[in-house]
This record gives structure tokens, C-alpha cells and sequence, in this order.
């Protein structure tokens, strides 16, 4: 990997360079201003020259003319920033993890997002109950209103947010209307359709020569002396399969099917799970309508997008309004008003994790002789009629014996897709307006609210007939049931700032912003459920529970910060720039001693080119350096103990009295807020007009007094205590670098590149601790933040070594094993892209590379499904019909001479004979991740009609992936955001190679 991945680039940059030398004598452009004006934090705009920090922008035609739509922007970042490591999974509709420059807190954390310099909530929402993802919040913004995101990376870019800041800022701008030259309205029609295909390489490769089993023979017979296949056993270790045997299998039980009564012969299934998925297919289409000219313009949007998803009954639908207008009511009194709504509803997402996962049991626990299409015919016909003698539709290949059909383990894959399926519907509204008075011609004020709004409404439905499974607010066993999850957050916004400048002298001048900030969150979330079973089947209401329902789950707060800040930034002959700026913030979920707060930053960049004349070459050269503090306050609730329902109880008296749950988590009245310092410098250069650009970045960050729940004895009465500790520090490199290799009246080859490194290391966490776990998987696998070690530290079973041999057990003849060992740190070593784009007269082509080196995964599924004897590598020659001696020696050190039988003992691949350590694999991977061919037809056709513009493209997404270590998975399909993006692959969807054709018109 580490050596195709240099190699490339090696190739690529020599080559480029070759050509710019080649064609910069032909370049005569003139040098333009060098870099524009750029959005910052809290809205500011600035000359990006003028910046003492890193800060990457991205246009929109970069961010989604390239690429299929994903429904969620934040994919579409991914490999084009440096320092932004994206991870996105594949669950429908599911979340995409974002972090800049390094994990730093122990519990994670996403950057903010901020919307024309108002936030937005950005959080993920996963349902822990259903394991169910739901997505994160940015999904919920249209792409089409986006003109440019700039990406705040490090603290002195993002220390205005104080708080907030902590992880960067990812900071979007929107459009404004702006019609057509003579001012009269403008439309834009654009039109997308896309479809998937499951790449293959991300689901697994079944061997087809054993079937169902644990063992090589079928453990009963017919009175014929017909075997049965065994059924309950959900895996392939079993008997050979045999064209000229026959068998009575799971649908020789079904009166539906045509092998009904018959034994049929033991032979792979022609069918397999692969046949499972749907080619989904997404529909998008978008009006706009804009009008503008010199002090106001208006902007209206209207977005729908249809997608069916890669299982059978989901669907998604979004539909978005968007509507900004900017007017000025008089020469000194500028308004804006933005609003956004998006109503998404969603049917039939996939279940996460390891329980009642159809795509576990397809990965771990399946029966290769089992034929989904057969699988499809019985849940059909069965459920046409259904009732309690067919187990209400679901016929599993998983039927317990000959005489019992109730499912074993596992229900039929197809009642579980349209019995058992959830459904969610959310309202999203982002709205600001904002007030601009000149109040002198170097003073204006600015007054501005901001309102964020989401409400969800998540069901979940077990069906009659299903295998009973943990449910509901008990979690107790129920075959049946209903749950729902409401969730309502809100924030508003009140900001009021006044933006100064003035000239000390004609080459000095000083600028910046006063102003104050009241921002106010509320949350709210129910989750009530049945209890004990549905009563009516397919009712799903919780008035048809069984048993009284159990109280529901609530939490409810209402949190506020004020905040005042300060900054100003001072100009020397447009050579030096000094900025600083202040921060005060005072949060409601801290103590009084302590809820009051301070963040500073102090900016350097120095315009070297100004100074030394280079303009002949290198007409832009700047350093820069930087120190800032930002931080992050408490979750609500941290600071007293607090009860919460369990029910009510009836006493002899005959009177209702309330029972409340023990209180498992000590709260903390001493908390402070956790604060992070850092140190940045850098320089930005521009040769030859532009032709090769480079910015280069280094930082050191320390986070310290973090607050997390600590995992203490129970012995105090407690189960965790929440505290301030811990300590991490993030070191890292950030390069980007542009190329235009050829550039010519009509043709243009430009290269976009990045590449970041980041080295992370938990330096302290509690007296008397050294390891803070994050999250467990099945198998012992846990992820931790281990001191000494980087955050993400994997820790499970591995061999025991002798000599750098593995040891064997003289008494099973099967490896030892150690527990508790670190197996392998799930945060990559460094990231990067590559986009290529070539432009000849009205064609366009564009192709972006994603690279990512390092971070280690353990996959359950191969844990597991090696044992099973699910995967082509089992099944490799004559492997199980022989005697093997596992490789290793003894603990005396002499050969392993130890035979072990695969055919009445079982596999001696996977869980039972090998270490969790085994199951690591490298994360690393080389995308195809987008690319395009787009034909613009010339103006000069169009004069005449009412066509301004139109533009035909063929788009790809995640086309190729061209290397990865993790077989038969997306190493970046993982449970879900947070956390629980990391290091863990089981029971994921396939990557779907996205394919699409848009069209745009504007009149």
C-alpha cells in the first residue's frame, strides 16, 4: 500500500512539474489577486492572504459537480480537505463521522457546523435500543444552497466559537439570488437519476462445496433413512454436498413450496444472499428561481430527492425548501433573512451491530445450501395467508427440527425486511435574520437570531411470529412488539456585533469585531414501548401491549451560554498581519465558581514575496504562526445526582407510590470546562502565476481536564463518577498542493492534492488509572484510550509466543491464547486525495483519488464466519476431510505435533481455535471515489433561445475501490457516527458503486 500510494504520486508530480516548466512560457494571465476573500468564523469575511492560520475552502462545483448525490454533504468531503479524515458508512441513510486534525477527547467529538455564521446542530442520532443509525443532522442540509464550505481547522481559526470550538469549524456559505444580467428572474432546472451496484469485493466470497452444519454428517434421518439437513445449525462446517444425494431441507416443510413432502439434492444454493439486494435507485430533481441586482436579490429552492435503498422495502424521501433574501432598505440598512425546511421520511433502515442483523447472518451465521430466492417465494406465499399454523409468514431456512418450525436463530430474511422493519419521519428548519446599520462609514452593527429546529419520530416493529429478541424500554425477550422514539432539539441564536475599521496611517490600518452572543439549546426525547408482545398482530400502537408498558424513557433540559468577544486584526503595508482575539464564555451546565471561561488566539502572517520582490516566480509566499485556547463545557445533568422513574408501586395502603432507578453515576458540583492549547505555523506559496501552489501546515495541540464518566467499583455504591482528566495531545503535518501541468485557450489540466499526518498519544487520564475504555465489541474486543498509546487502541485475546512461535495448548491441540493485549489502534496514520481535472472547450472530466494509510479494524464477521465455514478460504483443497496440525510448538518448544480432525471436531479457523488479534486487518484503502465527464453546450448555440445555459454529466461514486486490506468489507462501513466509527467491522452493507446521470438547464 505504502509503496503503490508513493509510487503514484511520485509519478503524478514529477510528470506535472515536467509539463508546467514545458508551458509556463505560453502562460501570459495576469497575476489576479491571489486568493480572495474567504468566509471565517462568525460570518467575518476576510482576504485569506491576511490569515495567520489554516483554513481550506471548497466551491461548490468542487464539492457535488463530481459526484453522485449523497444525500449527506459531509460524504461529499471526503478526500478533499487536509485534515479532515470523513468516514462514512454504509447504512442507509446513516451518519458520516467528521473529524480535523486528530481525536481530541477521550469521548470524541465532531467539528461544529455553522450556516452564514450561525450554528447548526450537527449531532448523530443512533438508537441504541433498535441499533438503529439515523443519520447525523448535516444530512438535512441541501447541497444546492451551498456556494462554498470553508473548513476551519485548527484552534486560532476557530477559537471565536470558544466553547465550540474545540474540533474546528466547518463553515458554510450559501447562495444569493442573482438572476439574469438584466435583472429579471433566472431558473435553474437540474435533473439527477443514479443507480447502485454492489461491489462485490465488499461482501463475501461463500465457498460452495460443504453445507449446513457444525460437523461433517447430518445429525438425524427420516424413517426412509432420508437425512435431514440440519436445520438449527446456522453454519456451513457441515456434510459435502452430494448432486447424487438427496436431503430433506427447510422447504420440503413448506406446503407453498414446490419441494414440498420431496428430499432434494445436497447441492450448493444457486441463489445465494448476494441476490438479497436491490440495484437502488435515487431520483433528484431542483428548481431554483433567483432574481438580483445591486442591493437585493432573492433566492428560492425547491429540492426532491427519492431513493430506494440496497434492501428490499426501503425507501427514503427528502423534500427541501430554501428561500434567502437580501435587501437593502436604505443606502445604510442592509437585511438578510434565510430559511430552510426539510420533511425526510424514511422506510425500512437497516439494523447495526451484531443481534437480529440480517447482514450478521449473512456474514457470520448462514447455510450456504439455503437459496434466497426460495426464501423470497415462501415469506410471499406465506404471508398472503398468514396465521399462527405458518408462523405468520416466517418460514426460516433456520426451522428448529423436522417437527418444530419455529425458527432457531435466525427469522427468513424477507419477513424481517417487511414485517420487522422501522420507519422514521423528521422535520428539520434552519431560519435566521439578520440587520445591518452603517453607522459610520469605518463602524456598522449587526443584530441577528438564528433558529434550529428537528423533530423525529423513529418507529420500531417486531411482528408476530419473530424469534423472540431483546425489545423495548425492558429489553426483556418478546416475540412481538412496538417502540417509539421522539426527539426534539432546538437552538436559537442572539447575536449582536459592530464591525470596526479604521486607517492609523495610509499603510496601517485596523479592523475587526466587538459583539456578544446568547445562545440557547433545549432537548427532549421519549422512547415508550409495548411490553410483553403485541396483542392484535400487525397492530402496532402501544395501546396493543400485552402488559402495561413500563414508564417511558425521558430526558428533557434546557441549556444557555453568553458569551462576549473581541477581535482585531492590524494591517502593516499589506506585508505583516497581527490578529487577536478574545472569548468569554459563561455556561449554565458548570458551577458558578467555574462557569466562567476565557479563550484568547494571536495570529501572525507575513507576505515574504512583498518583501523580497519574488513576484518574477514566485509571486505569493507566506509564514504564519499562531497560539490559541479553545475548550468545550459539561453535558447537562453532570453537576447533582438526579432520579429517574421505573414505574409505580401499589402498597398494602393501596396508595400509588413513584419508584425511581438507583443512581448509577456520581455526579461532579467541581467541574471545569476541558481546555485545548495550540501551536500552529505554516506557509503558502504560489509559483508561476499561479501554475503550482503548495500550503504546508504544522501543529501540536494539548487537551487537558477533560470531563468523562469514569468507570469506578461498585463497592461505592456508584458505577461511574464523572470527572475532569485526562490528557491528549495531537501533533500533525498538513500539505495541499495545486498544479496546472497545462493551461491554454481551450485546454486546461489542473491537479488538486492534500495529504495530512496526525500522531495522536494519550498522554494522562486518572491517578491510579491507566486505560479509559470507549467501546466493546462480541469476541473480547474492546477500544480504549490507553496511556502511552494513541486514542483508539484495540485490546483483545492474542497468541502466546515462544521464540516468535505461537504456542499450542497440549491439551486441545488449539492455540493459547493471552487476554488483554493491545491488537492494533483503529486511527489511521495519514490521509489524502488527489482530484484530476481536465476542461477542453465545453467537455470536463474530473477524477479524485481517496487515500487513507492505517487504522486497524477487527472484523466480527470474520471472527465468526471463518468458524462457520462461511468464506472460500475454509474450503481451500481437501482442508476439512483431513487430520491438520495447527503451526506453532509446544510450550517446551518442540514442533506442534498435535492433530486435530475437521470433520468430527468442526472448523479450527476462527473464534474457537484463534485469537481476536487474528481478525485485525489493516484499514488502509485507495478509492476511486469520484469522477465525471460533463459536456457544456457553447453559448454561441444557445443565443437566441430562452437557454442561458445547459449541461449534460455522467457521474460516478466509490467506483473502484483499487486496494484495501479488509476482505470482504468497506473498511469504512462501520456501525455508526461517533464512536462507534471506529475499528469495528460487522454485519455492514455492501459499498454500492453509484453510477448517474445529470442534467441542468438554466433559462
Amino acid at each position: 500500500m505504502k509503496k503503490l500510494t508513493t509510487s503514484v504520486l511520485a509519478v503524478v508530480l514529477s510528470s506535472s512539474f515536467a509539463v508546467v516548466s514545458a508551458q509556463k512560457v505560453q502562460d501570459t494571465a495576469k497575476t489576479q489577486d491571489i486568493e480572495g476573500v474567504v468566509v471565517t468564523a462568525l460570518g467575518i469575511k476576510r482576504e485569506k492572504k491576511s490569515l495567520g492560520y489554516a483554513s481550506q475552502e471548497i466551491k461548490a462545483d468542487a464539492l457535488s459537480d463530481g459526484t453522485t448525490n449523497t444525500g449527506n454533504i459531509a460524504a461529499q468531503l471526503s478526500g478533499k480537505i487536509a485534515g479532515l479524515n470523513v468516514n462514512t458508512n454504509t447504512n442507509f441513510g446513516g451518519s458520516s463521522n467528521l473529524v480535523i486534525r486528530g481525536i481530541k477527547t477521550l469521548t470524541g467529538g465532531n467539528p461544529l457546523i455553522v450556516i452564514d455564521g450561525s450554528p447548526v446542530n450537527n449531532s448523530s442520532t443512533y438508537d441504541s435500543k433498535s441499533m438503529v443509525d439515523y443519520g447525523n443532522a448535516l444530512s438535512d442540509i441541501n447541497q444546492e444552497d451551498i456556494e462554498s464550505i470553508n473548513v476551519l481547522k485548527g484552534a486560532a481559526a476557530s477559537a471565536l466559537y470558544g466553547e465550540r470550538g474545540l474540533n474546528g469549524v466547518i463553515v458554510i456559505t450559501t447562495k444569493s439570488g442573482k438572476g439574469k444580467d438584466d435583472g429579471s428572474w433566472g431558473v435553474t432546472l437540474s435533473s439527477a437519476v443514479q443507480a447502485g451496484f454492489v461491489d462485490k469485493s465488499t461482501f463475501p466470497e461463500y465457498q460452495d462445496r460443504y453445507g449446513a452444519g457444525y460437523i461433517q454428517k447430518f445429525s438425524s434421518k427420516a424413517a426412509n433413512g432420508t437425512p435431514y439437513a440440519n436445520f438449527s445449525s446456522d453454519a456451513s462446517w457441515g456434510p459435502k454436498f452430494n448432486p447424487n444425494l438427496l436431503v430433506y431441507q427447510w422447504d420440503s416443510f413448506d406446503p407453498t413450496s414446490p419441494n414440498y413432502g420431496k428430499a432434494t439434492p445436497w447441492v450448493a444454493a444457486k441463489n445465494g444472499p448476494i441476490t438479497f439486494f436491490n440495484n437502488p435507485i435515487t431520483y433528484n430533481n431542483t428548481i431554483t428561481l433567483e432574481k438580483g441586482q445591486k442591493g437585493k436579490n432573492i433566492s428560492f429552492t425547491y429540492d426532491n430527492m427519492m431513493s430506494d435503498g440496497l434492501m428490499p422495502n426501503s425507501e427514503l424521501t427528502k423534500n427541501t425548501f430554501s428561500l434567502k433574501v437580501n435587501y437593502d432598505l436604505t443606502d445604510k440598512l442592509h437585511t438578510s433573512f434565510y430559511s430552510t425546511m426539510t420533511l425526510q421520511d424514511t422506510k425500512g433502515r437497516s439494523i447495526t451491530g451484531y443481534n437480529d442483523n440480517t447482514m450478521s447472518g449473512f456474514r457470520q451465521w448462514w447455510q450456504t445450501n439455503v437459496d434466497l430466492k426460495a426464501q423470497q417465494a415462501a415469506y410471499f406465499n406465506n404471508a398472503a395467508v398468514a396465521s399462527a399454523a405458518n408462523n405468520y409468514g416466517n418460514v426460516s431456512w433456520n426451522r428448529k427440527s423436522a417437527t418444530n418450525s419455529g425458527a432457531a436463530y435466525w427469522n427468513n430474511p424477507y419477513f424481517q425486511a417487511y414485517e420487522n422493519y422501522t420507519s422514521d419521519s423528521r422535520i428539520r428548519n434552519f431560519s435566521y435574520a439578520q440587520v445591518t446599520y452603517d453607522l459610520l462609514p469605518s463602524v456598522s452593527v449587526t443584530g441577528k437570531v438564528s433558529y434550529d429546529r428537528s423533530n423525529l419520530l423513529a418507529e420500531n416493529r417486531l411482528a408476530v411470529g419473530s424469534i423472540a429478541q431483546a425489545f423495548g424500554t425492558s429489553q426483556n425477550n418478546a416475540t412481538s412488539g412496538y417502540a417509539r422514539y421522539d426527539v426534539t432539539r432546538t437552538e436559537t441564536n442572539y447575536d449582536l456585533m459592530a464591525n470596526y475599521k479604521f486607517n492609523i496611517t495610509d499603510d496601517i490600518n485596523v479592523s475587526g469585531v466587538v459583539g456578544g452572543n446568547i445562545r440557547r439549546n433545549t432537548f427532549n426525547d421519549i422512547y415508550s414501548s409495548t411490553e410483553g408482545g403485541l396483542v392484535v398482530p400487525g397492530i402496532y400502537a402501544l395501546g396493543n401491549s400485552v402488559k402495561s408498558p413500563l414508564a417511558p424513557l425521558e430526558n428533557q433540559y434546557t441549556t444557555q451560554t453568553n458569551s462576549g468577544y473581541v477581535t482585531t486584526s492590524i494591517d502593516f503595508y499589506k506585508v505583516f498581519y497581527l490578529d487577536g482575539t478574545w472569548r468569554i464564555d459563561q455556561s449554565s451546565t458548570l458551577p458558578v465558581e467555574h462557569n466562567t471561561f476565557n479563550y484568547p488566539s494571536v495570529t501572525g502572517s507575513l507576505i515574504l514575496s512583498e518583501l523580497l520582490n519574488t513576484k518574477n516566480w514566485m509571486n505569493f509566499w507566506k509564514v504564519r504562526a499562531n497560539y490559541a485556547e479553545v475548550g468545550g463545557t459539561a453535558d447537562p445533568y453532570q453537576l447533582t445526582n438526579y432520579y429517574k422513574s421505573a414505574g409505580i408501586f401499589t402498597n398494602t395502603n393501596k396508595q400509588n407510590v413513584g419508584i425511581y432507578s438507583s443512581i448509577l453515576s456520581q455526579a461532579n458540583a467541581n467541574l471545569k470546562p476541558q481546555r485545548s492549547k495550540e501551536f500552529e505555523v505554516g506557509t503558502e506559496l504560489h509559483f508561476f502565476n499561479d501554475r503550482i501552489t503548495a500550503d504546508f501546515a504544522y501543529y501540536k495541540t494539548k487537551t487537558i481536564d477533560q470531563i468523562l464518566p469514569l468507570t469506578v467499583s461498585s463497592g461505592t455504591g456508584y458505577t461511574s463518577k464523572v470527572i475532569n482528566a485526562g490528557r491528549i495531545d495531537n501533533t500533525g503535518y498538513e500539505v495541499q498542493l495545486g498544479l496546472v501541468p497545462i493551461k491554454s485557450t481551450d485546454f486546461t489540466w489542473s491537479i488538486d492534492a492534500n495529504w495530512s499526518k496526525n500522531k495522536n498519544e494519550v498522554v494522562e487520564l486518572y491517578p491510579g488509572v491507566d486505560n479509559y475504555l470507549l467501546n466493546s465489541f462480541q469476541g473480547g474486543v474492546s477500544i480504549n484510550a490507553r496511556i502511552g498509546q494513541p486514542w483508539g487502541t484495540l485490546v483483545g485475546s492474542d497468541y502466546v509466543y515462544l521464540n516468535g512461535q505461537r504456542v499450542i495448548d497440549p491439551e486441545t491441540g488449539v492455540y493459547a491464547m493471552e487476554a488483554n493485549k493491545i491488537i492494533g489502534n483503529t486511527t489511521p496514520d495519514w490521509i489524502g486525495g488527489i482530484r484530476n481535472s481536465f476542461n477542453y472547450k465545453g467537455f470536463s472530466l474530473s477524477f479524485l483519488i481517496d487515500i487513507r494509510k492505517g487504522g486497524d479494524i477487527f472484523s466480527t464477521d470474520m471472527y465468526y464466519g471463518m468458524d462457520t465455514g462461511l468464506y472460500k478460504e475454509t474450503a481451500i483443497g481437501n482442508y476439512r476431510d483431513q487430520n491438520v496440525i495447527l503451526p506453532g510448538v509446544l510450550p517446551d518448544g518442540t514442533p506442534n505435533n498435535i492433530e486435530l480432525s475437521q470433520q468430527t471436531t468442526g472448523s479450527n479457523y476462527g473464534y474457537e481455535t484463534q485469537p481476536a488479534s487474528e481478525f485485525v486487518y489493516d484499514g488502509s484503502y485507495v478509492k476511486l471515489r469520484e469522477a465525471s465527464i460533463g459536456y457544456s453546450l457553447p453559448k454561441s448555440l444557445l443565443s437566441g433561445t430562452f437557454l442561458r445555459e445547459a449541461k449534460i454529466s455522467l457521474v460516478g461514486r466509490n467506483l473502484w475501490i483499487i486496494h484495501k486490506n479488509l476482505p470482504y468489507a468497506d473498511p469504512e462501513a462501520t456501525v455508526g457516527g461517533g464512536i462507534r466509527s471506529y475499528g469495528w467491522s460487522i454485519g455492514s452493507l455492501p459499498t454500492t458503486r453509484d453510477i448517474g446521470v445529470n442534467v441542468t438547464f438554466k433559462f
